[in-house]
């Protein structure tokens, strides 16, 4: 399982809410069932960088708590991710799916192909399953 920055925000989240409840439940269940949960480094640069500019010193340090807190969790983004996303990002606009602005950095292509470099049974958390699930199986928390 690959956390996308919304559902990694929950879970790093102070305020108590029903979303933020149910999101750890699942985890917990998943995690019991002998699922992994992993960060990819380029959804902890889009969380990371929000908390910064935001200071939230506490959300950064529940950010930081959860990557450490299992051994693997943090997906670090390597060469074959990247290139993987080129291609992605290349072959989706040649066939007229378009997931972000050309100029933008296109986080979701970049998640999903971290997404398929550790497996091809992975399933990303999302709140944005329609553009990732382009490219991996990916599926709201409330789906899993």
């Amino acid at each position: 399982m690959v956390l996308d920055s919304g559902p990694l925000g929950l879970v790093t989240q102070p305020k108590i809410s029903p979303e933020v409840l149910s999101l750890n439940r699942t985890l917990l269940r998943c995690l019991r069932e002998g699922d992994r949960v992993h960060v990819p480094a380029i959804i902890y640069y889009e969380l990371r960088r929000e908390l910064l500019r935001a200071q939230k010193t506490g959300g950064l340090s529940r950010l930081d708590t959860f990557i450490e807190s299992e051994p693997g969790r943090y997906l670090p983004l390597t060469d074959e991710a990247l290139r993987l996303a080129a291609e992605l990002w290349a072959k989706s606009r040649q066939e007229g799916f378009v997931t972000a602005p050309p100029w933008d950095l296109d986080i979701d292509v970049i998640l999903a192909a971290q997404s398929m470099t550790i497996g091809a049974d992975v399933i990303v958390v999302t709140t944005n399953p329609r553009h990732i699930g382009r490219f991996v199986t990916a599926r709201q928390s409330s789906e899993l």
